[in-house]
Order: C-alpha cells, then sequence, then structure tokens
C-alpha cells in the first residue's frame, strides 16, 4: 500500500491563517479519496511560512470496483424524464433494463466502475482541492487563473511504496507537481529531490527548515526560558505569540535583549502589549521586582555574528516604540493630574455608543444610577459604587488606550490611582468588564461586582428594548457573553437579586428614546413587561447552558424554573443543586415514580370527571394501614417541608420528601384508587392531590423525565 506525499510550496502564508490551512487540506484530499474508494491508514498535515504538507499513510493502490443500480422512471414515462434518467447515469436507452415493479414496468440502470489507480484519483483530488481552497482571502497573479493565499510556486506529489516513489501526473495553472521541494530561503537556497515522506522531512532538517509547527513552538519557548532562567529572569507566558511566531519562521533562533532604563517605570502591561502588538516579542520579567526588564525576539536564520546585530536593529525600533508608549503615559497622566478622572471621561459625551441608546456619557449616567440601587444588594457603599461607575470607562478617552484597546480597563486602573481615588474604584476599572469569558475571573469586591452587573444589565436591556436580540449564530454585540457575565457574577459571588425588578430599573430610561424611536408618544402598557420577560428567559436559557456543563441536566432546571422567585438566580440554583443530587439517590427516583404514578391517576380523573379533587383528604375514610401510614407520613412531611422551604433548606425539605417513599409504595400496592365506593375514591383522589400539593412546595416534579 503506498504512502501519499504532497507540498504546496509559496510565498509567505500569514502566520494567522495557517493551522486552518493544514486541517482544510487534510480534510478537502481525505476526504476526495474517501468518496473517490480510497482508504487510507492516516494522515498527518503540517505548514511552515512557505509550505503546506500533507502526508497520507497507507493509501490504496487502486479503487475498489463498483456496482450501482439505479431506479429509473416508468418504461411509458414521458420521453423528458427518461432522457434526463439517461444524462444522470451515463447510459444509452439500449444498457437500460425493464423490470416489474409492483403494477408497472420500470427502467432500471446498472452502473459498474471499474477499479481506478491511486495516482489518476489522487490527481483529481488535489487538483479540486488547490482549486477550490477555502483562503480567506486569496490573490491572483500572472496571467493565470488560480487564485492561492501567495503566489504558488510548485507543488511535490508523491506516491511512494517498497519498490520506490513515482510522481503524481498533474498540472495545475501551469504548476507541473514534481518531487522536489526547497529548504530555507537563506540558509539553504536551491532544490531537491525526495523519494518519500521521512526522507523529505529529514532533508528538510538539514536544509533548516523544522517541518512541525509544534516543533517549532518547543524549540522557542525552551530557548526562551533557558536564556531568561540563564539571567535570573522569567519569560511571561503568550501562547498566541507563541503560535504566531512559530507560523513567521521556519528555523527559530531565539535571542534576547533588555529594555532601556528610561522605560522601565512603565506599567508592565503597557510595555508587554507595545512589544506584543508591534514587534512579536515575548516579555521577560524580574520576578523579584514584578517589572518587565528584557523582551525575547526570534529570528529566522543564524548569523556570523550570533544574533548581535539583530538585538541591537530590534532595541533601536524597540526604543522608538516605547517612546511613543512613553508620552501617550506621561501625557494622560497630566490630564488625569489637572482634570480627575471624570474630566478626561467627559469626552465621552461626544462618544456614540449606539445612535439609538445614545452616547457613552448617556450610559455611563444609566450604570451609575443602576450601580447604586445594587449597591446594597451586594454589600457594597452606593457612592462608592456610583464613583466607580462614573470613571471606570474614563480611560476609552486616554491616548493609551486609543493606541491600544485591549489596555482599557487596566490603564482605567492606574491613572485612578494617581487620581488618589479609593482602591475599590481603581479595581473597578479594570474588573467591571469581567467576567470576560467562561474561563475569565469573576470580580469578587462589592463595588467592582456592583458595577459589573449595572453594565451588562444596562447592555442587555438597552439592546433588548430596540429590538437587537442574538439571532441564531448571530450575536454582534456579545449579548450572550453580557447574560453569562451577570450569571457568574450573581452566582460566584452568592449575590440575592431579584433580576427581574433590576430588569425593569434599567429598562425606565429607555422608554423615552424607544418611544422616540418608534414615532409614538407611549409605548403600549405591557411593553415593558414583555421585553423583560422575554429577557429573563433569555438569561434562562444561558443559565441551562452553563448549568449544564455542570452537570445538572435541563429537566431538572425547568422543574426549578417553574416555581416562584426564579429571577432570583442564586436560589434557583440552590434548589437545583438539591433536587438533581435527590433525583440521583435510590430513594429520589423511586419517589419521582411514585410522584409520577399518583399525578398520572389524579390528572386522569379530573379530566374525566371534571372536577379538581383539591378539597382536602380525611383519615377517618382510610381503610387498612398502609392508607393509614400515608396520611401519617404526609402530615410529617408537610410539617418538615414548609419551613425547611421557608428557610431555604432544600436539602432537609428533599430528606423529608424522601421519607414519603416507602409509604407512597406501600399505598399504591395495597389500594385501589378507583373503588366503586364514591366516597372512598373522592376521599383517595383528594389524598393524590395531598402527594401533589406537598411535593410541589419543592419543585415541579411534573417536568421531570423518566
Amino acid at each position: 500500500m503506498p504512502d501519499l506525499l504532497i507540498e504546496l510550496f509559496s510565498e509567505e502564508i500569514p502566520a494567522r491563517m495557517q493551522a486552518r490551512a493544514r486541517e482544510d487540506l487534510r480534510k478537502l484530499v481525505t476526504d476526495g479519496l474517501v468518496a473517490a474508494g480510497l482508504t487510507y491508514a492516516s494522515a498527518g498535515a503540517f505548514s511552515t511560512p512557505r509550505r503546506l504538507t500533507l502526508s497520507v499513510e497507507g493509501l490504496d493502490a487502486t479503487s475498489r470496483p463498483v456496482r450501482e443500480e439505479r431506479k429509473g422512471p416508468r418504461t411509458d414515462a414521458p420521453a423528458q424524464a427518461i432522457e434526463g434518467f439517461l444524462r444522470s447515469t451515463g447510459l444509452t436507452l439500449d444498457r437500460l433494463e425493464r423490470r416489474s415493479d409492483k403494477k408497472a414496468e420500470v427502467f432500471f440502470a446498472v452502473i459498474e466502475r471499474p477499479g481506478r489507480p491511486a495516482a489518476d484519483i489522487v490527481a483529481e483530488v488535489l487538483e479540486a482541492a488547490i482549486r477550490d481552497f477555502p483562503w480567506p482571502k486569496s490573490m491572483r497573479w500572472g496571467s493565470g487563473s488560480l487564485r492561492w493565499v501567495r503566489p504558488l510556486h510548485s507543488i511535490l506529489c508523491l506516491l511512494a511504496d517498497e519498490a520506490g516513489s513515482s510522481i503524481v501526473p498533474l498540472t495545475v495553472d501551469g504548476i507541473v507537481a514534481g518531487n522536489t521541494t526547497e529548504g530555507h530561503r537563506f540558509m539553504s537556497p536551491g532544490r531537491f529531490p525526495v523519494s518519500s515522506f521521512d526522507d523529505y522531512r529529514a532533508r528538510l532538517a538539514r536544509a533548516h527548515v523544522v517541518l512541525d509547527a509544534a516543533e517549532r513552538e518547543a524549540a522557542i519557548w525552551n530557548a526562551a526560558t533557558q536564556q531568561a532562567f540563564a539571567l535570573g529572569l522569567e519569560v511571561v507566558p503568550d501562547a498566541g505569540l507563541l503560535a504566531e511566531v512559530a507560523g513567521l519562521v521556519e528555523w527559530p533562533v531565539v535571542l534576547m535583549g533588555r529594555i532601556g532604563e528610561d522605560f522601565l517605570h512603565l506599567p508592565p502591561e503597557v510595555l508587554q502589549t507595545s512589544m506584543r502588538e508591534h514587534q512579536k516579542f515575548f516579555s521577560v520579567k524580574n520576578p523579584k521586582t514584578g517589572r518587565i526588564e528584557g523582551f525575547v525576539t526570534v529570528a529566522n536564520r543564524e548569523t556570523a555574528d550570533h544574533g548581535e546585530t539583530i538585538i541591537k536593529g530590534n532595541a533601536k525600533v524597540l526604543a522608538a516604540r516605547l517612546s511613543d508608549a512613553r508620552f501617550f503615559w506621561e501625557n494622560d497622566l497630566r490630564t488625569v493630574k489637572a482634570q480627575g478622572l471624570e474630566g478626561m471621561a467627559a469626552g465621552l459625551a461626544n462618544v456614540t455608543f449606539h445612535n439609538k441608546l445614545g452616547s457613552q456619557a448617556d450610559r455611563i449616567r444609566r450604570i451609575e444610577a443602576l450601580a447604586r440601587e445594587i449597591a446594597p444588594v451586594v454589600g457594597a457603599s452606593p457612592d462608592l459604587a456610583a464613583e466607580a461607575a462614573r470613571v471606570v470607562k474614563a480611560d476609552l478617552q486616554s491616548a493609551m488606550v486609543g493606541e491600544f484597546p485591549e489596555l482599557q480597563g487596566t490603564m482605567g486602573g492606574y491613572y485612578a490611582r494617581a487620581a488618589g481615588l479609593p482602591e475599590a474604584v481603581a479595581d473597578a476599572c479594570k474588573a467591571h468588564y469581567q467576567p470576560l469569558g467562561p474561563s475569565d475571573d469573576v470580580p469578587t469586591d462589592p463595588v467592582a461586582v456592583a458595577v459589573a452587573l449595572a453594565d451588562k444589565i444596562d447592555t442587555l436591556t438597552g439592546f433588548w428594548a430596540i429590538d437587537e436580540k442574538p439571532t441564531g449564530s448571530k450575536d454582534p454585540y456579545a449579548l450572550r457573553r453580557a447574560a453569562l457575565g451577570v450569571i457568574r457574577l450573581v452566582l460566584g459571588n452568592g449575590v440575592r437579586l431579584e433580576l427581574y425588578s433590576k430588569l425593569a430599573s434599567a429598562q425606565v430610561p429607555h422608554l423615552p428614546a424607544i418611544a422616540r424611536d418608534r414615532d409614538i408618544t407611549l409605548l403600549p402598557d405591557n411593553w415593558q413587561r414583555d421585553t423583560n420577560l422575554d429577557l429573563l428567559a433569555f438569561f434562562h436559557d444561558r443559565l441551562k447552558v452553563y448549568l449544564r456543563d455542570q452537570g445538572i441536566r435541563r429537566d431538572v432546571i425547568d422543574a426549578c424554573l417553574a416555581m416562584p422567585g426564579n429571577d432570583d438566580l442564586t436560589l434557583l440554583v440552590k434548589r437545583a443543586e438539591a433536587l438533581a443530587a435527590f433525583l440521583k439517590t435510590d430513594d429520589g427516583e423511586n419517589l419521582l415514580q411514585g410522584f409520577k404514578r399518583a399525578n398520572n391517576i389524579l390528572t386522569q380523573a379530573e379530566a374525566k370527571d371534571g372536577v379538581e379533587y383539591s378539597f382536602g383528604a380525611d383519615p377517618k375514610f382510610a381503610e387498612g394501614p398502609e392508607e393509614t401510614a400515608l396520611f401519617a407520613a404526609l402530615d410529617a412531611a408537610e410539617a418538615a417541608i414548609a419551613p425547611a422551604m421557608g428557610a431555604e433548606d432544600f436539602a432537609t425539605a428533599m430528606a423529608a420528601m424522601a421519607a414519603l417513599r416507602a409509604p407512597i409504595d406501600a399505598f399504591f400496592t395495597a389500594v385501589q384508587i378507583n373503588t366503586d365506593n364514591p366516597v372512598i375514591r373522592r376521599n383517595r383522589l383528594n389524598l393524590l392531590h395531598r402527594i401533589r400539593a406537598i411535593c410541589g412546595q419543592v419543585a415541579d416534579l411534573t417536568r421531570i423525565e423518566g
């Protein structure tokens, strides 16, 4: 069974596109081979800045013969239908078979395709993959019609087995496939032949090309950390930058330099961001001081002076970049000292947040009012929360954030401290944006929590008010992330927040603007209620996704959502966790079955009789010890569950409910509900209602599956 080697050699492929391109090449070729009848053992894709490579091992030498029978139209069908069938099969009329099929005679086509050599199939599949390759951006060059991410120079395509290797005959837009490739552009110019993947990989290594991106990443990180360790320093981890730099070099050479003394006073985030964004440098930190004192750059070649000239050149360019950053920093500090952080924020009145939701200054006023309202609930000072809300977005007007938008919030904290504001306010500048994703930290300081909740709730109520909700996979304003942020803030801090009332409070400032936008004097009375109920349902959907990842089933959450107070997310989750744990026990599972049996019998009887059996069962009509025992058990459960639910002690309530398992089982075993005695039947149906009502205090068990 031969092995297949493909290399597409071009000018430099952007680093950000390489990982996706590797996977696309593997999928396009292997899917095409399988569709054509070839199987294979394994496939691996690789990339460097100048090449995409695919190795397929254990490929069939020929495709399997195929015999296909296809049913066609009736023999007396219109000529047009028969001609269409002939075109689809590629046969002529005399090659069709006539067969009886129920009440009519129909045409059948028997299509036989002999096995084909792998080389022919590979040529077709690879050409189609090259011509249809899904680059995010591509270009055309010269007089050809082929589009590629950068000019494509050569195609290597070999089939190799024990007897040797052969070139797959293929020509794409004038590029003829061969068995040669190139090594490093500067350190090993010129082409050389290869005979197999192992030979290809080994000869590339001798030609100063590391084929595997993961190997390049490991080499870069190991060399960088060793050099830093030798100087008593640490490289700041940056997985994204590491992957990007590995996509910029074929032969990584790690070099380390020092940052000038004039720049060491800059915040470490500023140094790190400037070096990463402008120079693709790794930051090197002094663990004793926490300062960024050096940088690591990765060259693409070895030099006679061991990189000394490269380091000097990079340090010179870096000094110019950091001079700009220092100017921004010092200029912003002067603004803060002269005007205060609120003075810096004044310009936000001229910055539009959304054309239907006003300016950033309008938004800040809304957040301030809501943060003041939320503050007592989370244990924060209302005045301090309001002060933080007024300044947390001030750095959007700073020169530093104008240059590096990713530093918003971070710079606000520095400027707040420079202005002498309380530490809680300074911390809130960055923390109020959090959590930014499912793995991001959740703020715990009460002021930060109050402002973060106000910020996200204002965003959600605003976009709900103007009907800009997420649809399908589209969520341009990251509203799903905002809702998850509210959920994690509430649950992570154990906040007892009546969410619906806060949504209503946040909605009020939007009402005049929404009415003007819709060109009406007054919105319908139920507009605000309906909008906020819809938004609360959105929160519940997000909560289901979040709790599903925590191992809580959707039906369990639905059973708890049906209970009063479902806008108190902390209470809701506490109830759901207790119910989920209860249902995993034998008592819980068996009680659920007993409850469902009672509920089904009662529901059917109420539907049949047209009455509701909820007028109280009387123990004097009990017959037998099992029925009497159930009355006693229900009395005891009710006495325990009601106060436990009042105290939100769900574990105690579940334990009391579990005690009903045995009496309910015994009751159904010994007693016939639909007896001929109408008084006894009515009493027993009312008893079933007690089971439903008592269990229903904990959760709506009718929504539990199984």
